[in-house]
């Protein structure tokens, strides 16, 4: 991967999206450990597939609220020392949720973990963009995704494995140890961050109201909300469905594992790919393939074949993992990532907001395979969505 080098002065130095690429494959090892048992954590606290739903609805409107809370401090903050930070703080919480057996503390954490979680993100995403060049915005952010998919190919593997052997809250210690091996590893990096505008937006309600002035931009969120909604029915209902009818967290495990292969194999690939022959086309095969898989779903009831199904959907989420961010970035102007970036950054929590409340209230009235028609609709209508996208061309733009 040549990509991952460059020369100076005669000398092999890895590249700054390289060594971001790398703290990025570690921290998403710690999310991948906790992510595969996330929902099976929160169940035996709340005993309920609908309780974990909405309580999981609920720590995503504060997440959405704390994005536009942290705008000023995003726009004024040196982003590499904001990341750190937070690094830091999920080692903490993590050991926290590892060690506590109170409801109440767990869902004070939980709260805490969401509200922080905007700095992390954010503050990580700008700090790509700003070591990429127009041209190569989207072939980077290809590279620092299938770092991360590399994770969440072993991680829910362990995670499973530790999990039935001993315990979840063993995954959570493990968790905590790879975010400090990251924060480590950031540190020795050296990686600058920039300190951003002089002149900072204060008022929530003006941020919120100008993004949405935008048509571009809201389509560009609308479409990157879709990733999470996705990966909502994959790593919260899925799991639950799968522990309801006497899976172990080691099949999880598997499960997870399987799903992202693709990510890891076809993400950089369909990057490189979106800059030379523009978005729309990418956005276009993507949602389609995913929502045509999805609704294929519903007619089986052999978790074997719906497992092998929604692998083959990963294809299609490999088209738009990397590819979505790259679009909102490109068609910004200036410095707009430092205002806006952050609010884009609720797509995340919007699209997860969509798919825990819909799903949650399917589940209340229907069986469990209705959500894969549910979820196939929700694609589908992204598809329709994608039809409005500006033509974007990386290749033929300066810089």
């Amino acid at each position: 991967m040549g990509i991952l080098a460059r020369k100076q002065i005669g000398v092999p130095h890895l590249s700054g999206i390289a060594q971001l690429s790398i703290v990025g494959m570690i921290a998403a090892f710690s999310a991948a450990l906790m992510s595969t048992v996330w929902a099976v954590y929160l169940d035996s606290f709340l005993n309920n597939a609908v309780y974990v739903g909405l309580f999981s609805t609920f720590l995503t409107l504060i997440a959405i609220a704390a994005r536009f809370m942290f705008i000023p401090i995003i726009e004024k903050g040196d982003k590499a020392k904001l990341f750190a930070s937070s690094l830091l703080l999920f080692v903490l919480f993590y050991i926290i949720f590892a060690i506590n057996a109170s409801l109440i503390v767990m869902v004070i954490v939980a709260i805490l973990t969401t509200i922080f979680m905007s700095l992390r993100v954010s503050s990580f995403g700008i700090l790509v963009r700003d070591a990429s060049t127009q041209q190569g915005l989207s072939r980077n952010e290809g590279m620092v995704y299938t770092f991360s998919n590399l994770s969440f190919v072993i991680g829910p593997l362990i995670a499973g494995f530790v999990a039935a052997r001993y315990n979840i809250r063993i995954v959570f210690l493990l968790s905590a140890l790879f975010l400090a091996i990251g924060f480590l590893v950031f540190k020795f990096s050296r990686i600058k961050g920039d300190g951003g505008k002089k002149r900072i937006d204060r008022n929530v309600y003006k941020n919120f109201t100008d993004f949405l002035k935008s048509k571009d931009r809201v389509i560009a969120y609308l479409l990157g909300s879709g990733i999470t909604i996705w990966w909502i029915l994959i790593y919260l209902f899925m799991p639950l469905y799968m522990i309801r009818n006497g899976y172990t967290e080691l099949a999880i495990g598997y499960f997870l594992f399987t799903i992202a292969v693709p990510l890891i194999v076809l993400e950089y690939m369909f990057s490189k790919v979106a800059g030379k022959i523009g978005f729309k086309k990418i956005f276009k095969i993507g949602y389609l393939s995913v929502a045509v898989l999805s609704f294929a779903c519903f007619f089986f009831t052999n978790i074997y074949f719906i497992a092998g199904i929604l692998v083959l959907a990963s294809v299609g989420m490999a088209m738009l993992e990397p590819t979505t961010e790259a679009y909102f970035f490109d068609i910004l102007k200036g410095k707009e990532r430092y205002r806006f970036y952050s609010p884009y950054g609720t797509a995340i929590d919007f699209g997860q907001l969509i798919g825990k409340v819909s799903g949650s209230i399917a589940l209340i009235f229907l069986p469990f395979n209705y959500l894969f028609i549910l979820f196939s609709i929700w694609m589908f209508l992204l598809f329709l969505l994608s039809f409005k996208t500006k033509k974007v061309v990386e290749a033929r733009r300066e810089g």
